[in-house]
């Protein structure tokens, strides 16, 4: 199987190979059309903000490419962000390939902007992506931006309320947290997207 990290300039890239590594895949870092079109599996992971992210996109001549795309698609962190229409942050139009957008959490006491550490996943609907996942599932965040919970919504996190932790429309699906850094249950939502 070819799996390939769409090298957008996240920093999180080593980790997310290292995950894959411990499921048997060598995932190929790469910013080139052909290869990421002949893909298996296709994975955007992101750190950082929305603009630049999108900036990177556009600069490679990537996001026709990545709109396109007909095998599973797995956004990550700010990767799945930039799945949906627009972010706030910095007014960014993003790829729109999931109906939405991301908006800064707000502030309110005990609730520290950004988001930082483990935090519950409540599973919504059943879906392949979120098999096994039981009610002891915990996931590790770090983020300002959330979309909050929506049609394309598969499973939620609260902070402050409930917002989108893992989403999937069509062939195109995203986790808000770090499969990488979120132990178990990370590897098996990994797993879960290899197997899609």
């Amino acid at each position: 199987m070819a799996v390939v990290l769409v090298d957008a300039g996240g920093t999180n890239i080593g980790s997310v190979r290292y995950a894959l590594q411990r499921l048997g895949v060598d995932a190929a870092l790469t910013s080139d059309a052909n290869a990421i079109r002949q893909a298996d599996r296709v994975i955007l992971p992101g750190v950082g903000a929305a603009g630049p992210g999108m900036a990177r996109l556009r600069e490679l001549g990537l996001v026709e490419l990545m709109r396109s795309l007909t095998q599973p698609v797995l956004g990550v962190c700010l990767g799945m962000q930039l799945l949906f229409e627009r972010s706030e942050e910095g007014a960014t139009e993003c790829l729109a390939v999931i109906p939405g957008a991301a908006s800064r959490f707000a502030e309110a006491p005990g609730l520290r902007v950004p988001h930082m550490g483990w935090n519950r996943l409540r599973v919504e609907r059943a879906h392949p992506l979120v098999a096994g996942l039981g009610a002891d599932a915990w996931a590790y965040f770090v983020h300002s931006y959330a979309v909050p919970a929506n049609d394309s919504t598969l499973a939620t996190a609260d902070f402050g309320g409930a917002f989108s932790a893992v989403v999937a429309r069509g062939n195109f699906h995203g986790m808000q947290f770090h499969p990488e850094r979120s132990a178990g249950v990370g590897a098996r939502l990994l797993k879960n997207f290899l197997e899609l």
